[in-house]
């Protein structure tokens, strides 16, 4: 089952109108220095090369009266600031250059500093000769705003607002739904625990919410619909959810831990009508065979293989501690797919019930062989499950 991604792509500033991109900038710029006049100069049509002009005073920004206006004040001293915008997505560096030729200045005006901005990326070569025009212009500060600068901008708090303005995306909106989620998760876990602390081995019952028809079961026995409710003996708590068996079989492990071979026609964790209100009536003609040849095995060589599955926190809505007259251990209510169930993934794993020395393998593994140790007949997967691809070795 394919993972949600919780990220989202690059920022294509190239798709904005150019008088959109010049609006992002010059908003982005409005903090960049205490102005006491930012000018959008670009939307007039004729801009001499400024699409935004600036004026930084050198002292600190003096108090203005009610009756005072703003946009009026100039001091003498204040620095001329050009922020050029360019909705491009290549600029060479010899363009790059052009650009800067292309600046006109009034008389007397003596430009102090130069933002250019572009939906692009800038190579080394590009900021490097940005640099040495700067400096043969008499500039005395200059910055060069690529995609990633800007993207970098946008991602800081105080431009969220700009950042979901222009598209669409709020890292304070996402970060609130993500400790909704994150304590809707932890709540489950918790309560899980405080339920679930002594039921290990227990029977559980997993339903669907959607389970209208519980406990009745009106598919028919060939039918392909499977009831939205499965009984399930739990395996405990794990990081990323409830694991339960799903199948186990006699198994067998080498004195090694590198060969393995397993009975998979039988599962033995096949519930009986007396721990699963809904199970079909069981045959077990194999079980006392296979118990026997097990039971010949070294105590080192006997093991298990359990396939288990996996119930995901995020799935799970809730745990009824109280159960009903058809399962009187706790109910997990969790989201049902219409073909694995409840479960978003298996566990494979092979361990040998030595008490206190007990390894482990997994069967799907690139460093273990499954060699021929059960007879042939008893060997064969039964059920869907996928088997791991058999050795040619033998016993």
């Amino acid at each position: 089952m394919a993972a949600v991604s919780r990220t989202f792509g690059p920022l294509h500033f190239e798709d904005l109108e150019p008088k959109r991109f010049e609006d992002l900038v010059r908003q982005l710029v409005y903090d960049f220095r205490p102005w006491r006049r930012l000018e959008a100069t670009g939307r007039s049509g004729s801009d001499d090369g400024f699409d935004a002009r600036g004026y930084e005073p050198v002292g600190a920004l003096p108090e203005l009266d009610d009756d005072d206006d703003e946009s009026a004040v100039t001091g003498a001293d204040d620095r001329l600031w050009l922020v050029q915008c360019k909705r491009e997505r290549i600029i060479t560096p010899k363009k790059l250059a052009r650009y800067l030729d292309d600046i006109k200045l009034a008389e007397g005006e003596r430009l102090h500093g130069i933002v250019f901005t572009a939906a692009c990326d800038f190579s080394k070569t590009a900021h490097d000769r940005f640099r040495e025009k700067c400096k043969a212009l008499g500039v005395q500060e200059w910055h060069l705003w690529g995609k990633a600068e800007l993207e970098d901008k946008l991602m800081r708090p105080e431009n969220d607002g700009l950042l979901f303005a222009y598209f669409g995306v709020s890292l304070t909106i996402r970060r609130r739904s993500q400790r909704t989620e994150l304590r809707a998760r932890l709540a489950v876990k918790r309560k899980a625990n405080r339920i679930l602390a002594d039921k290990e081995y227990y029977n559980l019952l997993i339903r669907s919410p959607d389970a209208t028809t519980y406990p009745d079961d009106d598919a028919e026995p060939d039918s392909k619909l499977r009831p939205k409710w499965v009984v399930r003996q739990y395996r405990g708590m794990r990081y990323a959810g409830l694991l339960f068996c799903l199948r186990r079989y006699f198994a067998f492990v080498s004195d090694n831990g590198l060969e393995w071979d397993a009975a998979m026609a039988f599962n033995c964790a096949e519930l009986s009508r007396h721990d699963d209100f809904w199970a079909q009536a069981s045959h077990r003609p194999h079980h006392d065979a296979l118990q026997d040849i097990w039971d010949a095995f070294p105590e080192k060589n006997r093991a298990w293989y359990e396939i288990s599955g996996l119930i995901r926190y995020d799935d799970i809505l809730d745990v009824d501690e109280i159960g009903d007259e058809y399962v009187k251990e706790p109910h997990i209510y969790a989201s049902f797919h219409p073909v694995y169930g409840p479960f978003a993934g298996n566990l494979h794993e092979i361990t040998t019930i030595e008490a206190y020395a007990a390894r482990s393998l997994n069967p799907h593994s690139s460093n273990v062989t499954r060699i021929k140790v059960f007879p042939e007949e008893l060997r064969m997967l039964s059920g869907q499950e996928k088997a791991p691809t058999d050795s040619t070795a033998t016993s």
